[in-house]
């Protein structure tokens, strides 16, 4: 009895090792694909070979994109913006999903439903507004147009991680630093903020991928080509007739580096950030 149990348990073992093996090539393979058609001399889409490293392969489209392509000067148009977004969206998080958990005040309810309200609607209907709002702010056609747009964009959900977070964080701890003498913002600095670092981390991560690989309300906000965030440049290799799939596909392996040196960089807090808040009464 004891010997069928452990077999099958071993068995249970393999398939999930099979499941998870045939779910983690589906995800890989797309991008292996784009890989190899960055790799392919000529802008050729379609190969009738399934080798990953194609015939004759180049690193030819990775030069142009950096010397022919004012790809740099994308990047870095799309790194102040994503920077200044994650710097906003997470301050104020912070900030106001502390007030939310531990302030009663009028109102408090339906300000928290106004606010995951928000995002039951498409970002198509906040083109309209915000191009109307920016021109009259004078903040179309710059980095700050486009900064206020994402980081609006983002702070509905952060603001309920951050409440949901703190939520979970014992009242007690504040309560002995304040009998220790400590005021409301050193008790918010020294020993909340430490102690949710994993809902800071999700924050930070959601914020910068908000504002990295967003195209339509770049495209709406922005028309000088000076201040072209990276998805508005690669949009620029697509035209009626052709597209310059070598360049693109280059472009996209280039663009998802910073995004997985992110999530890698704040691994280690992710993964109880978005579990603990389930499983902590």
């Amino acid at each position: 009895m004891a010997s069928g149990a452990h077999k099958l348990t071993l068995v249970e073992k393999i398939i999930s090792y099979v499941v998870l093996t045939a779910f983690s090539l589906f995800a890989i393979y797309p991008i292996l694909v784009v890989f190899s058609i960055s790799l392919r001399p000529g802008d050729r889409l379609l190969s009738r070979s399934l080798a990953i490293i194609p015939a004759n392969a180049t690193f030819q489209s990775y030069v142009d994109l950096f010397v022919q392509q004012p790809f740099l000067r994308w990047m870095f148009n799309s790194l102040v913006v994503s920077i200044s977004v994650t710097i906003f969206a997470v301050s104020l998080a912070a900030t106001a999903g502390y007030a939310f958990s531990r302030f009663k005040f009028k109102g408090r309810d339906t300000s928290m439903v106004a606010l995951i309200t928000t995002q039951m609607f498409p970002v198509t209907m906040l083109l309209l507004p915000l191009f109307i709002i920016m021109i009259g702010l004078g903040f179309y056609d710059s980095y700050w147009g486009l900064i206020i747009a994402y980081s609006a964009t983002a702070l509905p959900f952060t603001v309920w991680q951050m409440k949901g977070y703190y939520d979970t964080i014992p009242y007690s701890l504040e309560e002995a630093a304040t009998i220790d003498g400590a005021s409301q913002f050193k008790t918010f600095y020294k020993i909340i903020l430490p102690l949710a670092l994993p809902a800071l981390a999700i924050t930070s991560l959601f914020s910068f991928m908000t504002a990295w690989s967003e195209y339509l309300v770049a495209a709406v906000l922005i028309q000088d080509k000076d201040f072209f965030t990276l998805p508005l440049g690669l949009k620029m290799f697509s035209s009626n007739m052709e597209v310059a799939w070598g360049l693109y596909a280059a472009g996209a392996i280039v663009v998802s580096i910073p995004v997985v040196i992110l999530f890698l960089s704040l691994s280690r807090w992710l993964i109880s950030g978005l579990t603990l808040g389930s499983v902590k009464a």
